[in-house]
């Protein structure tokens, strides 16, 4: 993997102008022998909202991966050209990761849950009360902090795995599929907090997820993608005149946004097909 770096000399106008990052050509083959990326090109601006759509094995949380850090390219490269560069060829501190389940410590109650980034920086729980006290009250939380996991429904343990990607103040969130396995009423909840938080923190995120309703509603880019080896089908800007809530979602507007979505991962899927 190689990565780049600012130069000195660049002005900070400059450097919001850049991508946060960019992936060329990237490809991932394992060492059992599957292909799951092959040649993906994708370039995230700050301040996005991007989804990466399609079907079950197509590379989504490879790629997600991947920018994580979780692991390697087999060809191609990643470039940071926003960030300062660490000896694994990732930005310092930039990134952080919510999985698909919340990955909370069971011992630990929900302040030294959210806390664990900051420790592992070397920040004591005195110094950092007052910055986990806050994102939690971002995340609804505040009243919670002393409860444990076992204590708390699916839906909030998410929000204190948001709150503990959020404490370290990323400008990338990597989002794989978080809210898969939670009932519908949640998921739309949780949808709203994390649109609330995007617009509240201008944070960049980069969301997995194998329901078209669901990327329409959430993005203003949707990356579709081809089944394994993945790689990128379409592109596709969402850009809504209206305000994205309860009415939105039985807007017409959403609607029209769902079929064009729907078509195109129809015809990754079909494409994919065909290449075989």
């Amino acid at each position: 993997m190689t990565s780049s770096q600012p130069t000195p000399s660049a002005t900070p106008a400059e450097a919001r102008r850049r991508p946060l990052v960019a992936m060329k050509q990237v490809s991932k083959v394992f060492s059992s022998g599957t292909v799951a990326l092959s040649g993906m090109t994708l370039t995230v601006e700050s301040g996005e909202f991007i989804s990466l759509l399609g079907p079950s094995g197509c590379g989504k949380s490879t790629a997600l991966r991947i920018m994580a850090g979780l692991g390697d390219v087999s060809s191609g490269t990643i470039d940071w050209p926003s960030s300062r560069i660490n000896s694994r060829g990732l930005p310092e501190g930039d990134i952080s990761f919510v999985f698909q389940e919340p990955t909370l410590m069971p011992w630990k109650n929900v302040f030294d849950n959210v806390h664990l980034p900051l420790k592992l920086r070397g920040v004591s729980k005195a110094a950092a009360r007052a910055e986990i006290m806050a994102v939690l009250a971002t995340v609804g939380l505040q009243d919670f902090a002393e409860a444990y996991p076992r204590e708390l429904s699916g839906g909030m343990k998410m929000r204190v795995s948001i709150a503990r990607a959020l404490v370290t103040k990323p400008k990338l969130l990597l989002m794989d599929e978080p809210f898969a396995a939670l009932d519908e009423i949640t998921r739309q909840k949780l949808n709203d907090d994390v649109l609330r938080l995007w617009k509240e923190t201008g944070i960049t995120v980069i969301f997995v997820t194998h329901s078209v309703f669901e990327s329409a509603y959430l993005s203003n880019r949707i990356v579709v993608m081809k089944a394994r080896p993945g790689r990128v089908h379409a592109d596709l800007p969402l850009v809504t005149s209206l305000e994205r809530d309860a009415h939105y979602r039985t807007s017409e507007e959403y609607r029209q946004a769902c079929e064009t979505v729907s078509h195109s991962l129809i015809g990754a899927i079909n494409a994919a097909k065909e290449d075989h």
